[in-house]
């Protein structure tokens, strides 16, 4: 067999129900990566090996009693991690912040009830920047998130913990959350997998504090099949969600075995954003049209389907969402300068310009997705630069030219939040200095299925998940 971290969440669960291997050897093997080689990517901000173990004894005692393997849990005895934005019972839960160092949540978030119940076993949380405001993973309480591929450069974020410790071996998926590009940009940045299900696929349950229903859940993975496994595990409503989708008619997965025929894409280059894109990014994106095209579908030039004009609204709703978590004004001065910056700015916005903005970014997404109603996927870049240095984005302690920088950088992800459609960034292409360069679909709404046919038909075309940073090997 090949090392156990070479293997998918898939093909980990596959083995230990036929009892090759076993959930302890999994998470033995998963905490010693981490141990031995965290230090340089800065992948994880609590590690629970404890409380892994217990769990990975206890998957080992299920496969044991198990007279029909078929019977246990779709993903047992699989490692995975936690995003520290998201709520843990009983572990310390930081949000990427010293304001909440030491909070530790009585109740987990239901994404990570399913997973658990799905059989998956947590290693502990990934970095996060604070609040989850940034795309790239820098804080006060931990060292930057990294990319394996280039550990002088950062990870992205907001999932940036997530996208390294996948990208780094130690688990084959994880846990990721996605505002305005945050699952997307790591997974481009780290050369993965990516996927922001459409509005309401995810419960966001039991609290869920996004007024303005910009963030979803999902996962980065290394294979397309094992991030429609991931949907298959945590899809689904709970009572209460504001956007419920009901669960289709088939998993996820089974979409990945389709074929998808011919397919009319749409792409586009010139990002509502102002941007100027690196031009090994752009040829990564006539690659990939390219190759759409030598499978058959159709791919036509279209015009960004949302204009410039919405963007001031994105800003005005980013910036009063950075006012939601709760912080002691005693304590305010410990955030980072960029997280009191937003919240300074979402302070300053009075209730009738929120409500004007809010209503903007419907009307603009509404307009979005009728134009692009013929379509059944839209190409683009994810990223409109290559990984950017530790330090590139702060560089100077202005917090307003660091915002500026992070909008040149992510010019295309935040609008699909907007609309709601699902996306996912295909990690299909390299830079001359070997970096990885991912590209976008979006999908129709709640369509989250045609991505996934489309995703794993270009995964076969072009394979990549035998291609692995250095870190790999150690």
């Amino acid at each position: 067999m090949a090392a156990l971290h070479d293997l998918t969440a898939l093909e980990a669960a596959a083995a230990v129900r036929r009892r090759e291997v076993s959930p302890v050897e999994l998470v033995e093997h998963a905490l010693d990566r981490i141990d031995r080689l965290d230090e340089q990517l800065g992948a994880f901000v609590t590690v629970t090996p404890e409380a892994a173990r217990e769990q990975a004894k206890a998957a080992e005692q299920a496969v044991h009693d198990a007279t029909d393997p078929a019977t246990l849990p779709p993903l047992l005895g699989v490692p995975i991690a936690i995003k520290d934005l998201n709520l843990t019972q009983g572990i310390v839960t930081k949000l990427g912040s010293k304001v909440y160092e030491e909070f530790v949540p009585t109740f987990d978030d239901y994404i990570v009830e399913s997973l658990r119940d799905a059989g998956t076993i947590s290693l502990g949380k990934t970095a996060t920047p604070e609040f989850g405001l940034p795309c790239y993973t820098e804080t006060d309480i931990g060292p930057p998130a990294r990319t394996p591929w280039d550990t002088s450069r950062l990870s992205g974020g907001s999932s940036g913990g997530a996208g390294a410790a996948v990208a780094g071996g130690f688990i084959p998926f994880a846990q990721g959350s996605d505002g305005g590009g945050s699952i997307r940009i790591p997974a481009s940045i780290c050369g993965l997998v990516g996927l922001k299900p459409s509005r309401g696929r995810v419960s966001w349950g039991p609290l869920g504090l996004d007024a303005a229903r910009l963030a979803v859940l999902g996962p980065l993975a290394r294979t397309v099949r094992d991030a429609a496994a991931f949907l298959d595990a945590v899809a689904g409503p709970r009572p209460g969600d504001p956007d419920p989708l009901p669960l289709p008619d088939e998993p996820f997965l089974r979409a990945c075995d389709r074929d998808p025929g011919p397919l009319r894409i749409g792409r586009f280059i010139e990002a509502p954003i102002e941007a100027e894109i690196d031009p090994q990014v752009r040829h990564a994106w006539e690659q990939a049209s390219r190759l759409l095209e030598s499978l058959g579908h159709d791919v036509i030039d279209i015009d960004s389907p949302v204009p410039r004009e919405a963007v001031p609204a994105f800003e005005t709703v980013w910036s009063v969402s950075a006012t939601l978590v709760p912080v002691d004004a005693a304590r305010a001065g410990e955030l980072r300068p960029l997280t009191r910056y937003l919240r300074e700015r979402g302070r300053a916005i009075s209730g009738e310009q929120y409500a004007q903005a809010i209503g903007t970014l419907g009307l603009f997404a509404r307009q979005a997705i009728a134009a692009t109603a013929h379509l059944d996927a839209v190409l683009t870049p994810t990223l409109a630069m290559l990984p950017r240095p530790v330090g590139w984005f702060d560089r100077d302690g202005d917090p307003g030219a660091d915002f500026e920088r992070q909008k040149r950088f992510t010019p295309f992800t935040a609008v699909v939040n907007a609309t709601g459609q699902p996306a996912i960034s295909l990690p299909l292409h390299q830079s001359r200095e070997g970096l990885p360069i991912g590209v976008m679909l979006v999908g129709r709404p709640a369509a989250e299925a045609t991505l996934l046919t489309l995703g794993a038909q270009v995964e076969a075309a072009a394979p990549w998940r035998d291609r692995h940073p250095p870190i790999w090997g150690a």
